[in-house]
């Protein structure tokens, strides 16, 4: 698991979320537990029984009988407030986006910290500010890690989520959604496919995902070319906000390009593994190339 750090920011407030302000479901605690199988009907009616008796809250009751967890009540919280996250034992998409599967950890709540500095220092819907790239400069380096799981809190605050594998080298938000990747960035920037490639993520709110596609022969030119920057403003459109993922830099133009597209970057290091000299380079190649550095991250294995 890893942690985030954001660094060469200044220190602000972050707001509230607006996602939180107010319920959005009028289903009981009871009702949501029974319906996802975590409570029986005949111990639903136990618990409002000891509930009546003893003046409690559903919830406090349940867990004086021994008959929910913690879990389950965060669980059916998060559905009464809009806010969807996956259970341990739910296979549909990969553990490593923690923020659908932990989202109480202290992992994701470093990632809220990050989103919350995110939106107050680059996106802004009014300057359609909504697209940033995720950089780095070599592999291993956390680069779709961090991209996906911004991706799941962005749209866990009721944003309209777009994240984009923009890797045609070595892409990897297909397998992490586990979708499929026949179709997708490459093939529509080849022409051969349309804004069918994105892939709505139906246990997650608002939260949209458009693979790398088909690994093409020149991944450079297609995301140089008029067609990338062109997608990305009707997108723009579309979606509140945009999370690009990248190859690695070191070794590949692509990430420079796509960042210059995007408009900004947010730079991503690994403690013991970047080189400081190389995180200098791109800097610089970031802010010649005309990106915005919005920010860097410290991602801490």
């Amino acid at each position: 698991m890893s942690l985030v750090r954001l660094t060469n920011m200044t220190s602000m407030p972050p707001p509230l979320d607006a996602a939180a302000a107010a319920a959005s479901s009028n289903r009981s605690i009871g009702a949501i537990l029974v319906d996802a199988g975590r409570l029986s009907p005949e111990n639903a009616e136990r618990i409002l029984r000891a509930q009546k008796e003893q003046n409690k809250f559903f919830g406090d009751a349940a867990l004086s009988l021994g008959l929910v967890t913690q879990d389950d009540i965060q669980f059916a919280l998060s559905h009464q407030f809009n806010y969807p996250y996956l259970a341990a034992n739910d296979q549909r998409l990969s553990t490593e986006l923690i923020a659908a599967y932990q989202p109480f950890s202290p992992a994701v709540e470093q990632l809220r910290a990050l989103r919350s500095q995110l939106m107050l220092r680059w996106f802004d819907a009014k300057t359609k500010r909504n697209a940033l790239a995720v950089v780095s400069p070599g592999a291993g380096e956390g680069r779709s890690f961090i991209a996906a799981n911004l991706a799941v809190v962005f749209s866990q605050l009721g944003e309209r989520v777009l994240l984009i594998d923009a890797d045609l080298r070595k892409p990897r938000q297909h397998a992490l959604f586990k979708l499929g990747n026949s179709a997708g960035l490459s093939t529509i920037l080849a022409g051969r496919a349309g804004h069918e490639a994105i892939v709505r993520v139906a246990p997650l709110l608002g939260l949209s995902v458009l693979p790398a596609g088909s690994l093409p022969p020149n991944p450079q030119e297609l995301l140089g070319r008029p067609g990338f920057s062109g997608l990305l403003d009707k997108l723009s459109e579309e979606f509140d906000v945009i999370i690009i993922d990248t190859p690695a830099a070191r070794t590949y133009a692509d990430a420079q390009t796509v960042a210059v597209r995007a408009g900004a970057a947010l730079l991503l290091a690994q403690q013991n593994r970047s080189a400081t000299a190389e995180l200098t380079q791109l800097t610089r190649s970031l802010q010649q190339s005309g990106a915005t550095l919005v920010g860097s991250v410290m991602n801490n294995v």
